[in-house]
C-alpha cells in the first residue's frame, strides 16, 4: 500500500467508490443493498463510527486504514440514497463541507484579505463560534451556541461537547482545581440521596448526572476526552477480569463462592 496518495489519485478512487455504490444500488444490483433506506443504515454507520475509533484507540494504522474506507463507503452509500430520492448529493455533501472549512477558517484562508493570524487553540474555537453565529443571522430558526451538539451523542462524549461550547464563550471554570472541587461537592451530594432513610430514585439519578457531567468537564480541562478514557477503562477492566476469570476457573473453582479478601488477592494479581 502506498504511503502517499496524490491529490489526482484520491479523487479518482473516490469516483470508483461512488460509481460503485450506484451500480450496487441499481435495478439489476445487489438485492439487500437495494432494499436499504437511510434508516436501516442507521445501526451500520454506528457501528463504523466505534471501529474507526477503536483502531485509533491501539494505535493500529493498518486497521483504521480499513475502517476509514468503511466509514467512507457508508457516508457514500448515504448520499447516494439522498440523490435518488432527489435531495442531494455526495458532490453536494462534500462542497458543503469544504466551503464550511473554508469559511470558518478566515484566519487560515482570508489573510490575504486583512484577517488576522490567530495563535492559540482556544482563539480558533472563538472565532469558530463568531463565524458559525454570522451564518445562522436571517434563517428562520436560529441555532443557538448548544444546538450543534448532536442528541445522539453517547452521553458522556456530549457532556464534554456541551462544556467545550459553553467554554468557548467564557462560560468556564478557571481551573481543573476548580472542577475538581465540584466533583467533590457532587460526590457529597451522591453520598446524602443515598444514605437517605427514604431513597428518591430520581434524585440520585439526576445527583449521579451530575457528577458523571462534573468529570466529563474535568477531563475536558485536562486535555482528556472523557469517552476514549472510559472506551480504554472499560477495556482495561474487561482484560483484567477476563484474567481472573480464567485463574479461578481453571484451578476448578466457582467464581460465585470467592469471598470478598479472595477477589481482593485475585485482583492484585491480575493487576501486576
Amino acid at each position: 500500500m502506498s504511503r502517499e496518495t496524490s491529490t489526482s489519485s484520491a479523487a479518482a478512487e473516490f469516483q470508483r467508490l461512488v460509481d460503485i455504490v450506484a451500480r450496487l444500488r441499481a435495478p439489476d444490483g445487489c438485492p439487500w443493498d437495494r432494499e436499504q433506506t437511510i434508516d436501516t443504515l442507521k445501526p451500520y454507520v454506528l457501528e463504523e463510527t466505534y471501529e474507526v475509533l477503536e483502531a485509533i484507540d491501539a494505535h493500529d494504522h493498518i486497521a483504521l486504514c480499513e475502517e476509514l474506507g468503511d466509514f467512507l463507503f457508508e457516508a457514500v452509500f448515504l448520499a447516494q440514497l439522498e440523490r435518488e430520492a432527489g435531495h442531494f448529493s455526495i458532490a453536494d455533501a462534500v462542497e458543503q463541507v469544504a466551503d464550511k472549512l473554508v469559511r470558518r477558517h478566515p484566519h487560515v484562508f482570508g489573510r490575504d484579505a486583512g484577517e488576522p493570524a490567530l495563535e492559540t487553540p482556544d482563539q480558533v474555537r472563538t472565532r469558530w463560534e463568531d463565524v458559525k453565529a454570522s451564518e445562522q443571522k436571517g434563517k428562520t430558526a436560529p441555532k443557538t451556541l448548544l444546538s450543534g451538539v448532536p442528541d445522539g451523542l453517547p452521553a458522556l462524549l456530549r457532556a464534554y461537547q456541551i462544556g467545550v461550547r459553553a467554554g468557548s464563550v467564557g462560560f468556564d471554570w478557571q481551573r481543573a482545581a476548580d472542577v475538581v472541587a465540584k466533583i467533590q461537592e457532587e460526590v457529597d451530594e451522591v453520598r446524602e440521596a443515598a444514605a437517605a432513610d427514604t431513597k428518591d430514585t430520581e434524585r440520585v439519578e439526576e445527583e449521579v448526572g451530575d457528577l458523571l457531567f462534573a468529570i466529563a468537564n474535568l477531563a475536558r480541562k485536562l486535555g482528556v476526552e472523557p469517552e476514549t478514557a472510559l472506551r480504554k477503562a472499560n477495556a482495561k477492566f474487561a482484560r483484567r477480569f477476563t484474567a481472573m476469570e480464567g485463574r479461578i476457573t481453571g484451578a476448578g473453582r466457582r467464581m460465585a463462592d470467592l469471598t470478598a479478601d479472595e477477589w481482593d488477592v485475585e485482583w492484585e494479581r491480575a493487576k501486576k
